[in-house]
């Protein structure tokens, strides 16, 4: 009998020492998405992994299904093939032989869980809508064009801190070091080179 463990984290939250941390497991599958990612590989190779007898250690029930039909499916089909299922947080195993009292808890934790989740959403939801009616802006920064770009490199090259450009210029400091690598190696031009150009043109 195998001690298999499964971790889900999200694509924010990378941090796996939380889940199923200090029990001592044969083989480990860590996926790296969202609860509402369909694409799962260490989840899908972990199920191929399992055999009749072998035990899968899983955090808690949001970790291993995206809703309680996903999770009713996933513990019956386990469970079917003689695999047990212990959820840690919840305190709970299945086994295939549950009685009706476990099946009606593990529908209700998952529910609860569900509404929690909605609640969460509902919440973001009124957060950005506040953020944007106070003129929060949302996205990535936009891009310069090559004129502000210029402008970026004679301000550094004056001898302004490049902390104080970026703000100027509502970009990152990493963008500001990418535009003077830019320049170092020719592909950007600078005010003096330019009015250069046009005269010799």
């Amino acid at each position: 009998m195998a001690e298999v463990g499964y971790i889900r984290v999200s694509s924010i939250d990378q941090n796996t020492d939380r889940q199923l941390g200090g029990i001592p497991l044969d083989k480990t599958f860590v996926d790296k998405a969202s609860g509402k990612e369909t694409n799962r590989p260490a989840f899908k190779t972990c199920l191929e992994y399992l055999r009749g007898g072998d035990r899968l250690h899983v955090h808690s029930m949001d970790r291993l299904a995206r809703n309680l039909a996903d999770l009713q499916n996933t513990v019956e089909g386990l469970t079917g093939q003689g695999i047990k299922v212990k959820f840690h947080k919840e305190g709970l195993e299945f086994t295939g032989e549950d009685s009706p009292m476990s099946k009606l808890l593990m529908q209700m934790m998952e529910a609860v869980a569900e509404f929690e989740r909605s609640l969460i959403r509902e919440r973001q939801a009124e957060g950005i809508k506040k953020a944007l009616a106070k003129g929060v802006k949302f996205g990535r920064r936009p891009k310069l064009d090559a004129t502000q770009e210029r402008k970026v490199v004679a301000l550094v090259e004056s001898g302004q801190e490049k902390t104080a450009v970026a703000k100027k210029f509502g970009i990152s400091r990493d963008t500001v070091y990418r535009i003077m690598r830019d320049r170092k190696a020719g592909k950007i031009l600078g005010p003096f080179e330019v009015q250069s150009e046009l005269v010799e043109v």
